[in-house]
């Protein structure tokens, strides 16, 4: 029941706190190493690439933490997309932080990458940035752009970690094409990656021979079967329009479509709603309905977005509810969406422009030519067979008991998933 009553919390947007006398169950790398008195960067002149989700389990931000300790210096900040405190949507300036006097280096501006200059007199660059487990979430874009800067200087680099909100087990695919490298696809992988961003930063380093001199902070108590209501923190909104648990588990399928229709950005419900002027809700979610899609319902609505595509004007579409996380698979959602609006409204609906997010042109191609979902993912399956091989060796967190209840990094919407 406690269990219900704490996802029933973050799905209405509520955030669940632990009592006084109740730790959290997961402790990030920030409390891991406050635990070790911060000795691992003892001495060090420390630049941090942090933003408003840089907290440790008492509320303190790392920001605080790190300039505060006797053991190193911070002497330099680094802000992601939506700046320091994750409000802006737009690109950000650098600027000066009013609490420290430190300088803070925006990496979502005119730069991307800390340059040499911004990195003079750092001795070691540390992150601490929650992620939220899809490919194109930026955040672990600037992680890795920031380990090859820190390489080409030869500074150490080290990852305070984070749980996966959605999980570390399921995976969802298509991979990302090679020719299709970009700010929102760092390198090849899933959409849903199931790995925290310790285990990304070992996977980069090896699979894109980026020779950093990586140290992960590693997490105490997280599991791969967790997501983020096991953990006993705190949930804290990491970009603007990503507000709840709800539009986390969706935003891997939900946002594929964000350059075509209107995905809710604008309303109270980014990401848990799909529409455009031409849609008829009703139509729309009745096929939506026939696709029979597990963990999710599609109800029919209006709706209209002050901000982003469609901005002020009546569009149709769908609210769609998850009824189900762990049947869930948002990508073959996505895909279904995509594949339904191609077949309802072919004059209107350039499924083409999906190709961005989506990343993989053989999937596309199946799409247009009429494949379902499930085919086209399955079609996929040889490449996620590779990457989970190769992920493997970047996994820090393992559980013989999480395995064996769901299956050792069996691709999500698989055959050998679906018939267990």
């Amino acid at each position: 029941m406690k269990r219900i009553l704490m996802l029933i919390s973050f799905l209405l947007g509520f955030v669940c706190t632990a009592s006084a006398d109740e730790a959290p169950k997961v402790l990030n790398g920030i409390d891991v190493l406050r635990e070790q008195n911060f000795a691992p960067l003892a001495g060090k002149s420390v630049g941090l690439i942090t933003n408003h989700t840089g907290l440790a389990a008492d509320g303190t931000t790392t920001i605080d933490l790190l300039f505060r300790s006797n053991a190193c210096k911070l002497v330099a900040l680094f802000s992601p997309e939506h700046g320091i405190r994750g409000v802006l949507d737009a690109a950000v300036g650098s600027s000066i932080d009013e609490l420290t006097g430190l300088p803070i280096y925006s990496l979502y501006g005119e730069a991307r990458r800390p340059t040499p200059e911004m990195l003079k007199g750092i001795d070691a660059l540390v992150f601490d940035v929650q992620d939220i487990g899809a490919r194109f979430y930026t955040y672990i874009t600037t992680m890795a752009y920031c380990m090859e800067a820190a390489a080409k200087q030869g500074i150490p680099f080290y990852v305070l970690d984070r749980p996966n909100p959605i999980g570390g087990l399921k995976i969802e695919g298509p991979m990302l094409d090679k020719d299709k490298f970009s700010f929102v696809g760092y390198m090849s992988l899933p959409i849903r990656h199931g790995m925290t961003v310790g285990e990304l930063a070992k996977y980069f380093n090896v699979q894109n021979k980026i020779g950093a001199q990586l140290h992960v902070i590693a997490m105490k108590g997280w599991r791969r079967s967790y997501y983020f209501w096991d953990t006993g923190q705190a949930w804290v909104n990491t970009s603007p329009n990503m507000r709840n648990m709800l539009e986390v588990l969706l935003y891997p399928g939900i946002c594929l479509l964000e350059d075509v229709v209107s995905v809710g950005r604008g309303t109270e419900r980014p990401f848990e709603l799909v529409g455009a002027p031409w849609i008829e809700p009703r139509s729309f979610a009745a096929a939506l309905k026939s696709a029979q899609l597990p963990g999710v319902e599609f109800v029919p609505l209006f709706f209209t977005p002050n901000t982003s595509n469609y901005q002020g004007v009546l569009c149709g579409g769908v609210n769609i509810l998850i009824t189900n996380c762990e049947r869930l698979n948002s990508v073959r959602v996505g895909l279904t969406l995509i594949s339904v609006l191609h077949r309802l409204y072919p004059e209107k609906f350039d499924m083409g422009t999906a190709i961005r997010l989506l990343g993989n042109v053989a999937a596309m191609k199946r799409l247009k030519a009429g494949e379902g979902p499930a085919e086209v993912l399955q079609a996929g399956l040889p490449e996620m067979q590779d990457f989970l091989a190769k992920r493997r060796k970047a996994l820090i967190y393992d559980s013989i008991q999480d395995l064996r209840k769901r299956g050792n990094d069996v691709p999500s919407g698989s055959q050998k998933k679906e018939k267990r």
